[in-house]
């Protein structure tokens, strides 16, 4: 009997070491770049899985929100200004290395000879065609997956495209309008329509780009800065000492911030993770990571509610369509007469703020704590897990689809909705967990302590005048000046001028 359970023990042993193994997955840095995660490596991610909800038969989906962030870009001017530089500064390392007669050894050879690859150029920030094939893509599975959402002739009032005025993400509604219209008109060997992408000014899109108009988070953000910069300052030097014995160059922690810029922007523009990337140990890469998302935590994400509050425009405008839809449905408005599909297209700064407007990411009490306005715990420090990570949260070309499904039958909830982030479906802490939520109770429990925030008095509560308005409230104002005979001459070119 000993000798048995011996043999069952050795067994046992060996099993979990191939089970350990099997489950144990390779570390693959362009898992691990924050919010310059491509989006096809995103979907790759595979961290506590969840069982989704089997939607019943007798639901079908009537109405489809969608909040996207641009496709994969270029780094911006001045990102590829600062890479440039950093060509200057590497030669200077590496002659003072020489001067002090250190070992290079262990020094890779590619950073002798190093160039940047943006060098030369001065336009940057644009939708690539990595950035362009996300997003055709991510429009024909969208397609694919709700046909009867999409069964209808093509008209700007049914399929409502909207997008930030920046170019990167207007380019990104055009390629996934190219992918979920094609084959739907008679342009070109691949039967393309024309469709309209809807834009407002930058200076006033409180829908899109919040974060632009919002005078208290502007002035939040700016303070944050230092304090940001001081909590990934301890992960940083730490770093910098370590390559600096690694390779014998006197890095300072600019140059190690820069060149983990750099290994960002090579794996997931260039596919290329054995130079830059390469100069970092697989932990270091993990707290690197961590140092983003912890900046996006507090800047953008649960740190502040007022990070995600002054999203409220574009969480009222989702409830509204969703409502329009119900109304539709129950008073049998003929297809092509009524909104089936509202597709947005913006930013990271878009986002995140809506995905923590909705409950999403969210562990055990901490739904309560934003409801009560509190502020959460950072994101723990590698080696602990922590569901909070810009790869999976606003990867590039991130989304949630938000479906409003009708129910028959005889239950008492006519209309539920599910969510979808990044086309995986997610549970709603706010919704007891679930994916699947009946939509009065989404309304009552995830959008209503939102919703009772208005933006003005969020953003613009010590102004004594808005610093964003609406179009329509401009041109409101106005007319309402010149009929009412109190016109200001300058206020009123002021006006014509923003116009």
């Amino acid at each position: 009997m000993a000798m048995v359970a011996k043999i069952g023990l050795i067994l046992l042993f060996l099993y979990r070491i191939q089970f350990s193994s099997s489950a144990e997955q390779p570390f693959d840095v362009r898992q691990h770049l924050a919010t310059v995660t491509r989006y096809g490596v995103s979907k790759d991610i595979k961290e506590n899985p969840f069982v989704s909800s089997n939607i019943p038969e007798q639901c079908s989906p009537i109405h489809l929100n969608l909040v996207a962030r641009h496709g994969t870009r270029a780094p911006t001017k001045k990102r590829m200004k600062d890479l440039e530089n950093f060509s200057a500064q590497l030669k200077s390392l590496l002659k003072d290395a020489k001067e002090r007669g250190a070992s290079l050894e262990k020094l890779p050879s590619w950073l002798w000879e190093w160039r940047s690859p943006w060098k030369g150029k001065t336009k940057g920030g644009e939708l690539i065609s990595q950035g362009e094939d996300e997003m055709y893509n991510l429009g024909i599975r969208i397609r694919e997956r709700f046909q009867q959402l999409f069964s209808d002739e093509y008209h700007h009032d049914v399929y409502q495209i909207r997008a930030s005025q920046i170019p990167r993400a207007s380019a990104s509604a055009v390629s996934f309008g190219m992918g979920m219209f094609s084959g739907r008109g008679e342009l070109g060997v691949g039967k393309h329509r024309a469709f309209a992408v809807l834009s407002e000014s930058r200076a006033s899109d409180i829908m899109l780009r919040f974060h632009d108009c919002c005078k208290n988070y502007k002035a939040y953000r700016k303070q944050q800065e230092p304090a940001v910069d001081k909590l990934k300052e301890p992960v940083l030097e730490e770093i910098t000492h370590s390559l600096a014995a690694r390779y014998g160059l006197n890095f300072t922690i600019k140059d190690t911030t820069t060149l983990w810029f750099l290994c960002k922007q090579e794996a997931s523009l260039l596919d290329i993770t054995d130079q830059a990337c390469g100069l970092f140990t697989n932990d270091e890469v993990s707290l690197l990571e961590w140092t983003d998302d912890l900046e996006m935590f507090i800047v953008k994400g649960y740190g502040n509610a007022l990070n995600y509050r002054m999203g409220v425009p574009l969480l009222q405008d989702v409830i509204l369509s969703m409502e329009q839809a119900i109304k539709a449905k129950e008073e049998g408005y003929a297809p092509g007469n009524y909104e089936k599909a509202t597709l947005r297209f913006a930013h990271a700064e878009t986002l995140v703020p809506f995905s923590c407007l909705i409950g999403l990411f969210l562990e055990g009490s901490e739904f309560e704590q934003i409801q009560r306005e509190e502020p959460l715990k950072y994101p723990p420090k590698p080696p602990e897990k922590r569901t909070w990570r810009g790869s999976r949260v606003a990867p590039f070309a991130g989304n949630n689809v938000l479906v409003l499904y009708s129910c028959s039958g005889n239950n008492t909830n006519k209309y539920f909705m599910q969510v979808l982030h990044n086309e995986q479906p997610i549970p709603m802490a706010g919704c007891g967990g679930t994916d699947f939520c009946p939509f009065e109770v989404f309304k009552e429990k995830i959008a209503a302590p939102h919703l009772k925030h208005s933006y003005e008095d969020l953003c613009n509560a010590k102004v004594q005048e808005p610093e964003c308005k609406s179009y329509t409230s401009k041109i409101t104002e106005m007319f309402g000046s010149i009929f009412s005979g109190k016109t200001n001459n300058d206020e009123t070119s002021s006006q014509k001028e923003e116009l």
